[in-house]
C-alpha cells in the first residue's frame, strides 16, 4: 500500500492541521477516503500510534524500539498468545504469571476504520475487561484485518471461527486521556495504545 508509505515519508504536522479542518474536526473524514486512510485519521485523531511495518523483521524493531522510548527492557508483560511469546524471550520480557506487567503485547480481531478502534476477543484478552488491561498496549496487526465498520468486524470473527467461536468480544476506541470538556468519551478507558501495522496484501 503505497498510501502507508505516503503517509509516514513526512511528518509534517501542517497537513495534520489541514486535514483536521478539512474534516472538520469531530466529524467523520469524506466517504471519498479509502478504508485505509480512514481507519488511520480516526485512529489518530483518537490518540494512538502508529507505525507501519513492511515486514516481520521491521515488527521486531518496531517493537524494541517502543521497548527502549518507554524502558521497558526486562519488564513484566501480559501477554495471551504463543505466537508472540518468541518476541518477548528474545527481549528478555517476563511473560509467565506477571503480578504487574508494564505493558499487553497482543494481536486482535480486527481494525474498524470508521471509529478508529480495535477488535478484540478472548482470543486475544481472554475474559479480561479493557479496564483490567494493563493502561500500555502494544497490537500487532495486518492490513488485511481493515474492516470498514464494526459490523464487518463481527461478521469476519464468524467467518474465522465456524466452530471454537470466542467470548469477550470488545473494541477500544480512546488512546489518551479526555479532555475534560470532552463528553463523548466518558465511561471509557483510555490506553496508552502502539499499533504495528504488518503490510499482507
Amino acid at each position: 500500500m503505497n498510501f502507508f508509505k505516503k503517509i509516514f515519508g513526512s511528518g509534517d504536522a501542517a497537513s495534520d492541521e489541514e486535514n483536521e479542518s478539512e474534516y472538520g474536526g469531530n466529524h467523520t473524514p469524506d466517504s471519498h477516503l479509502s478504508i485505509d486512510e480512514r481507519f488511520i485519521f480516526n485512529f489518530k485523531k483518537n490518540g494512538g500510534k502508529f507505525l507501519y511495518c513492511e515486514n516481520k523483521q521491521e515488527v521486531a524493531e518496531q517493537f524494541e524500539n517502543i521497548l527502549e522510548e518507554n524502558d521497558w527492557f526486562e519488564s513484566e508483560v501480559l501477554c495471551y498468545e504463543p505466537g508472540l511469546f518468541h518476541l518477548l524471550e528474545e527481549n528478555k520480557l517476563l511473560y509467565i504469571s506477571p503480578k504487574s506487567p508494564k505493558f499487553l503485547l497482543a494481536t486482535c480481531e480486527n481494525l474498524i476504520a470508521d471509529e478508529g478502534s480495535i477488535l478484540f476477543s478472548s482470543k486475544q484478552i481472554r475474559q479480561d475487561k479493557p479496564n483490567e488491561l494493563p493502561a500500555n498496549i502494544v497490537i500487532i496487526a495486518t492490513t488485511s484485518q481493515l474492516q470498514l465498520i464494526k459490523s464487518d468486524g463481527l461478521s469476519a470473527i464468524k467467518r474465522k471461527y465456524e466452530r471454537d467461536y470466542p467470548t469477550n468480544i470488545t473494541t477500544i476506541k480512546y488512546f489518551e486521556k479526555a479532555k475534560e470538556e470532552d463528553f463523548t468519551q466518558y465511561g471509557s478507558v483510555a490506553k496508552n495504545l502502539y499499533l504495528l501495522l504488518l503490510e499482507d496484501l
